[in-house]
């Protein structure tokens, strides 16, 4: 049965994550672009448990990693999630509220 990364110690996420990139790199290379994605994903989360959500706050905008169109504000934090919506040019833009881990969330952004 598999460990929740939860459980994992910051070493353990450490070399989680390395394997994990070195598997996607692979899927990359091979050209297995679902593969890749799930690999990207999972990295995803296991950064998310290597940082702490109390360095993002309720509230708040904050940049999104590889969306430089976009920011994302917080209305709540529920773990290593952050949720909110998107926002461009400081306008919401989705009208569904949604989650993301925060691993994917760069510098606050003053508005």
């Amino acid at each position: 049965m598999e460990r929740r990364y939860s459980e994992y110690s910051e070493r353990e996420l450490r070399d989680e994550i390395a394997e994990l990139t070195e598997k996607a790199q692979k899927a990359e290379q091979l050209g297995m672009v679902n593969e890749y994605a799930v690999h990207e994903r999972k990295i995803i989360m296991a950064k998310a448990y290597m940082m702490n959500p109390a360095d993002f706050s309720a509230g708040e905008t904050y940049e999104m990693d590889g969306d430089y169109e976009h920011t994302f504000f917080i209305e709540y934090m529920n773990g290593i999630f952050a949720w909110g919506y998107r926002k461009q040019n400081g306008r919401k833009v989705s009208t569904e509220e949604e989650a993301l881990p925060i691993s994917m969330l760069g510098r606050h952004v003053q508005e």
